[in-house]
């Protein structure tokens, strides 16, 4: 299936959740702030929320530095 990803399209697996995403991305999701389709997820519910053909996903990650 399709999803759009930081604005780009991405071909994911079915029954993919939004942590399988983050973790092929090579993303630590500790440091992560995600949208799917305009709604906030909060962290410890990445592996709840499922992907669904056409979602729009915006991964923020946090950077430190002064």
């Amino acid at each position: 299936m399709n999803i759009t990803c930081n604005g780009e399209q991405r071909a994911v697996e079915k029954n993919s959740s939004l942590n399988d995403l983050v973790i092929s991305l090579e993303l630590n999701p500790q440091a992560l702030v995600a949208e799917v389709n305009g709604k906030i997820v909060e962290q410890p519910k990445f592996t709840e929320q499922m992907l669904q053909d056409g979602d729009r996903v915006e991964l923020i990650r946090f950077v430190g530095g002064g």
